[in-house]
């Protein structure tokens, strides 16, 4: 079984090196793929004097942090594909952990401890804190897809990518498509050091700053796209099909 890390970079000199290291810890890592976005601040010497042959460092389009992840995904060539912040840290054992849960689910979410810049420890569960679990209704209604704690089955990549246009977040996305279409397992045990420091590119945790109708467009676009457009079952069974 291939693996494959996916990361989006810009501008993380600050914590990107002791992350890489900490996904490079792992021989069962084959590749990761780091789409840099436009990085001004050493980030891309950073990545390149990592010294691992297994970093795959490739130029973002320059379009914001959904299609840079998007643009990582696309060159992924792994069997299951972990998703990864450039800013956090993983703990020792993790895609050993994750990878057997795969065996019987197509997404699986790890729980992870929360922690500021220095990784003091905030809050020993993102899950506790989040109300994280399992649900398609659930997380249609809030998000409990922390996408740096996500790992999934290449057909949930195969079918997700390209995102529509108008999806809110990337990992809201792909959690609906695993789990409108097969099974999202949430593994309370965390697995990573979830960096909280003010300069996060996501904001899962707060309170959400859109008005009220961004946020039904937001989900009328969702339930289109898993209803009628690129997630719908039939779409997903041929996907799956072909796949075998």
């Amino acid at each position: 079984m291939r693996v494959s890390v996916c990361m989006a970079s810009f501008n993380g000199a600050a914590h990107v090196q002791e992350q890489l290291r900490s996904i490079l810890c792992s021989p069962l890592v084959d590749e990761v793929i780091v789409s840099d976005d436009g990085s001004t601040d050493g980030t891309v010497q950073i990545i390149k004097d990592i010294g691992d042959d297994r970093v795959m460092l490739v130029d973002g389009p320059r379009a914001g942090l959904i299609r840079n992840f998007e643009h990582a995904l696309t060159k992924a060539s792994g069997d299951v594909i972990f998703l990864s912040d450039q800013d956090d840290v993983w703990l020792p054992g993790k895609v050993e952990r994750v990878l057997p849960l795969l065996m019987d689910a197509d997404l699986v979410i790890t729980d992870c401890r929360v922690v500021d810049g220095a990784l003091r420890e905030l809050h020993p569960s993102f899950f506790r804190l989040n109300h994280s679990a399992p649900g398609v209704l659930r997380n249609f209604i809030k998000n409990g897809y922390l996408g740096c704690c996500m790992a999934m089955q290449k057909w949930v990549v195969q079918v997700g990518v390209p995102f529509p246009p108008g999806v809110p977040m990337h990992d809201w996305w792909l959690g609906l498509v695993a789990e409108w279409n097969g099974t999202a397992y949430f593994h309370n045990e965390p697995l990573s050091l979830y960096r909280r420091h003010g300069q996060n590119a996501s904001s899962t945790t707060e309170r959400s700053q859109f008005s009220l109708y961004r946020r039904l467009m937001w989900r009328s676009q969702l339930a289109y796209s898993l209803v009628l457009g690129p997630g719908s079952r039939k779409r997903v069974s041929q996907v799956r099909k072909n796949a075998a």
